[in-house]
C-alpha cells in the first residue's frame, strides 16, 4: 500500500472507534450511515474546514503542520503510539526525514554485546524495528530455542515464526493478545520507516501467506511495547509467564534491547534456573555473537 492508502484506512479506522457521545457531540438521529464519527464531525472538533479534513483523510498530509496534526489527533483521541504514526505518516507524505535513522551502521559494538551478556539471569536479546533477533544471550538464547529449531536461517524473526511455522501457535499461548502486539509493532515501524525494504518484503511476505496477518495488519492498530508481561510454551520448562522491559538503545538508532525476569522464588524463576541448565549442556553455537547487519547480507 501506498503511504496515502495508509493515511487513509488509518484516519479512517480511528474515525469509526469514536462515537459522539465519546466525542462530547450530540447523536443526531437513529440512522447515521458510518461507525463512528463523520468526517464534518472530526473536522469541527480538530477547529478545521470540512473540504480540509476531507483533504487530510484522502492522504494529503504532507502539507499539514504540527499544530494540524495534533488538532485531529485530539479530535480523534489517539493515544501517544498513534499520534506519533500520525506524525510518521505526515512526515512519510511530505517525504521529509523520518524522526531518526532506523538501522545501525556495521555490527553491535563488543560493549553492548558485553552488557547483553552480563544479564545471566534474565532472557535477553537485541531486535530490530521489524522484529529480527541480531544477539541474545544464552538465556534469551534458551528460551527462544523454538524460532532456532530445524536450521533456521539467521537472524530470525519473530514474526515469520509466529505466523508462518506451525510452532509459533504454540509457543505463544496467549496467541491473539501476541499477534497483535506483532503486527502493531509491525505497523508502527511501519510509519517510521517507510523506505525500509526489508520491512516492506517481510510485510508483503506475511500479508500473502498469512490470513491472520492480513486481517490484523488491516486493522491499522499501532502500540508502543515497554514494559510488561509475555506468556511462552516451552517445549522444555512448559508454560511460563515473564515481566519484559524493552529499551531503545540511543546509540544504536532502532535497535531495543528486550529483557525478561522473574521475582526469586517464584515458580517463574525456579524455571528459569532450569532453562538456564538445559541451555548450558546444549550444543548449539555461542548465542551471543550479533546476527549479520543489513550491511553484510547485502556483501
Amino acid at each position: 500500500m501506498s503511504t496515502e492508502s495508509d493515511i487513509r484506512a488509518f484516519l479512517a479506522s480511528r474515525r469509526a472507534k469514536i462515537t459522539p457521545q465519546q466525542a462530547g457531540l450530540p447523536a443526531f438521529g437513529s440512522n447515521r450511515r458510518v461507525p463512528g464519527l463523520r468526517r464534518e464531525e472530526v473536522a469541527l472538533l480538530a477547529g478545521v474546514s470540512i473540504d480540509y479534513y476531507v483533504r487530510l483523510e484522502r492522504g494529503h498530509l504532507g502539507g499539514a503542520s504540527e499544530e494540524v496534526l495534533d488538532s485531529v489527533a485530539n479530535a480523534l483521541q489517539l493515544d501517544d503510539a498513534e499520534r506519533a504514526h500520525l506524525h510518521d505518516l505526515a512526515r512519510a507524505a511530505a517525504k521529509r526525514p523520518v524522526r531518526r535513522a532506523r538501522r545501525p551502521r556495521g555490527p553491535l559494538p563488543d560493549s553492548v554485546l558485553r552488557v547483553l551478556n552480563s544479564m545471566s539471569d534474565c532472557p535477553a536479546f537485541i531486535r530490530n524495528g521489524r522484529l529480527d533477533i541480531l544477539a541474545t544471550n544464552p538465556l534469551g538464547r534458551a528460551l527462544y530455542s523454538p524460532l532456532y529449531s530445524n536450521g533456521a536461517h539467521e537472524p530470525v524473526n519473530i514474526a515469520r515464526f509466529q505466523f508462518l511455522d506451525p510452532a509459533g501457535r504454540d509457543f505463544f499461548p496467549e496467541w491473539e493478545q501476541s499477534v497483535h502486539t506483532t503486527v502493531s509493532l509491525l505497523r508502527t515501524e511501519a510509519g517510521r520507516a517507510p523506505g525500509d525494504s526489508g520491512l516492506t518484503n517481510l510485510i508483503g511476505e506475511l500479508v500473502t501467506r498469512s490470513e491472520e496477518f492480513r486481517t490484523a495488519w488491516a486493522q491499522h492498530n499501532v502500540r508502543l511495547h515497554h514494559t510488561g508481561r509475555k506468556a511462552f510454551r516451552h517445549p522444555v520448562i512448559g508454560e511460563i509467564s515473564l515481566d519484559f522491559d524493552a529499551m531503545e538503545l540511543p546509540a544504536q538508532p532502532g535497535l531495543t534491547l528486550t529483557a525478561y525476569s522473574a521475582p526469586a522464588g517464584t515458580p517463574e524463576h525456579d524455571k528459569l534456573q532450569l532453562l538456564a541448565a538445559w541451555g548450558a549442556t546444549e550444543d548449539a553455537p555461542s548465542t551471543s555473537s550479533p546476527a549479520p547487519t543489513d550491511r553484510e547480507n547485502r556483501r
